[in-house]
């Protein structure tokens, strides 16, 4: 099967060969893909890394050769560097152009220069590149709270996007899946896939009806542990990551912290769907990963 890369900084992905169709996901500069198929102007694509596919724009996707794919994923398998801020700059070295680059972008080959610390370099497809190596995570921090925290704070406000996972917009899933790629835990793309992951805490199992919860349940919950909500239906629509002490960080209108109870979130504004107060969101289940 082709293989293909992406050397743009971001590229949806649609659900259909259409400019109009709904964007499901998003690829990130340096992510590589199978190409399943062409429709017209349309490739049918999977990406690597969550294995999500969909429709993407042909000519924003590079070929890659088999021995060329080979070569990146080598040197992909052993990097543990990422964009860490909302959004960097790197600059090619072939012809100083910039190219901005979201967080959560893996950078291949990155090594901190000798001579300067204040450079970083990385390459793609043998063009090199620099970066502030401020902007740059060299490892994922630990699965933990505090990391949590450190790395979400950067994304308070951003605004909802279906589909989205930059700082120019994102989902509830496209949030939790960069937080917890960041920290070593690579996640699936969607809420409900995301929904089978981990251990469960309390409620219900995906695709069971949860039958209530109470504030004592609630206190078997921690900080890092993923929430999921649901319409009283057993189907998982939404996921934020909790905080503790009875608030979660999650996506909903924009990135904010809103109180949690047993019931759900609580609005912390109001709005033309929502009061402070109301519940927004009905608590399915509470699952946890392996933290650090």
């Amino acid at each position: 099967m082709q293989k293909g890369i992406v050397l743009y900084s971001v590229l949806p992905v649609r659900a259909q060969a259409a400019e109009s169709a709904e964007m499901t996901t998003q690829l990130l500069f340096g992510e590589t893909c199978d190409i399943i198929g062409i429709e017209g102007r349309w490739a049918a694509v999977r990406n690597d890394f969550d294995g999500q596919a969909g429709y993407v724009d042909a000519k924003m996707i590079t070929l890659m050769t088999d021995s060329e794919f080979d070569s990146y994923q080598s040197l992909m398998d052993m990097s543990t560097a990422f964009v860490r801020m909302p959004m960097a700059f790197a600059v090619s070295q072939n012809n100083q152009t910039t190219i901005p680059l979201t967080a959560g972008t893996r950078l291949c080959n990155y090594k901190v220069d000798s001579q300067n610390q204040n450079i970083a370099h990385f390459e793609v497809f043998g063009v090199p590149f620099t970066i502030d190596p401020m902007m740059v995570l060299s490892k994922p921090m630990a699965l933990n709270r505090d990391s949590m925290m450190i790395l979400s704070r950067f994304f308070l406000n951003v605004p909802y996007l279906w589909g989205g996972k930059t700082v120019l917009g994102m989902d509830c899933s496209g949030f939790s899946q960069l937080i917890f790629s960041m920290m070593g835990k690579p996640l699936p793309r969607n809420a409900s896939e995301q929904a089978a992951q981990g251990e469960l805490i309390i409620g219900a199992q995906k695709g069971e009806i949860n039958v209530g919860l109470t504030s004592e349940d609630m206190k078997l919950t921690r900080g890092c542990d993923l929430a999921f909500f649901d319409h009283g239906d057993g189907k998982i629509t939404h996921v934020g990551i909790l905080i503790g002490n009875g608030t979660i960080i999650h996506c909903s209108g924009r990135v904010k912290v809103e109180k949690i109870t047993a019931e759900g979130i609580l609005s912390s504004e109001n709005n033309a769907l929502y009061k402070v107060g109301d519940i927004t969101h009905q608590l399915h289940s509470v699952r946890r990963y392996q933290v650090q």
